[in-house]
């Protein structure tokens, strides 16, 4: 705040100047006012500076995170500006209603996974699963990145000079740890928590809707032209089957993400009580393919084909590395498909 100082020159010595004495007060007082206007100004809680000094300051407020990889990380206790490099960021960030400014195209898709529809509408997208353009992260301005699919100890350096970066997850680790870590980082843990709350309860519901499908063995199925893979265990779809209190076939037990594609002749290994089969791409040759198999006689002689226990499911939210509103719908579909 600016000082003020207030000086009174006397008059001239023989000089009697009445009108100038005048004056002189009258200056004084104008004088006084200012500083009194300027001390009010400084002072005031409301409007003008005051507001915006308070809003600098709330910006400008960071928070520590310790991401997965043990790294401890500032990060803006508000960030506004989220650029997300996997599909599980992308879904979680959207899911605790943060629409982020940039993201990395779904695994098979041009843009971000089909599955989420509207709600990714408008986010720019600055990679694919194989990495992020630096140049379009950098034009993204964020103010933090949330790099779980980032392994490249280089790349991770470089973002890091562009924005606090989060690794949220490790290949491998389960998404409901992720989600924690990315409510934290976003400053959003209620809203995860609450989440997570409504995701326990539609479990419990769904398995009170399968009566007699209950711990059923169930297989999933990710077709491409050159023959179907199993998504076994390991997965995120495998990690939500369980909470269910499903069985997987004894060829679907790895951790490892998914098979080597199987030959026609190999098809019992993806045989269940039930099986959801799917494709990356929701058009072109991998359905193609699908179609192809599902009309073929190796395919009918399945016992889960035999029972009518085949469903299609979208592989862009079953078979990729998903989250909360992944988990929620395919929740949705085992219900629909298994439901007494």
């Amino acid at each position: 705040m600016p000082q003020s100082t207030i000086g009174a020159h006397p008059a001239p010595r023989g000089r009697t100047g009445g009108g100038r004495r005048r004056s002189g007060v009258a200056a004084l007082f104008t004088a006084l006012m200012a500083l009194m206007l300027a001390l009010t100004a400084c002072g005031s809680g409301s409007g003008g500076s005051g507001d915006a000094d308070a809003a600098a300051a709330a910006s400008s407020e960071t928070i520590t995170i310790t991401d997965a990889t043990g790294t401890e990380v500032e990060v803006p206790a508000d960030p506004q500006r989220v650029v997300t490099l996997s599909e599980l960021d992308l879904d979680a960030a959207l899911a605790l209603g943060v629409t982020p400014v940039g993201a990395t195209a779904g695994r098979g898709q041009d843009g971000a996974p089909r599955y989420l529809g509207d709600k990714a509408e408008g986010v720019t997208m600055v990679g694919t699963v194989t990495g992020p353009e630096l140049d379009k992260v950098i034009k993204a301005d964020p103010d933090v990145i949330l790099a779980g699919q980032v392994r490249d100890q280089q790349v991770l350096a470089r973002l890091r000079q562009i924005a606090p970066t989060v690794v949220t997850f490790q290949l491998g680790e389960n998404w409901k740890d992720a989600f924690a870590t990315i409510g934290e980082t976003l400053g959003r843990t209620d809203q995860q928590q609450a989440f997570m709350e409504d995701y326990q309860a539609k479990v419990a519901s769904v398995q009170q809707d399968l009566g007699p499908a209950a711990g059923s063995v169930v297989s999933v199925v990710r077709w491409n032209p050159k023959g179907p893979s199993t998504i076994n265990k390991g997965t995120f779809a495998g990690s939500v089957l369980n909470d269910l209190g499903f069985q997987r076939p004894e060829a679907q037990q790895e951790t490892a993400q998914h098979s080597m594609p199987l030959s026609m002749e190999n098809l019992d290994a993806i045989d269940g009580d039930w099986i959801f089969v799917g494709t990356l791409s929701g058009q072109g040759n991998d359905v193609d393919a699908l179609d192809a198999a599902m009309a073929s006689p190796s395919f009918a002689a399945l016992s889960a084909v035999q029972e009518g226990h085949v469903s299609t499911v979208d592989g862009s939210q079953w078979m990729s590395l998903g989250g909360p509103l992944a988990a929620m719908a395919m929740l949705d579909d085992v219900d629909e498909a298994m439901a007494n």
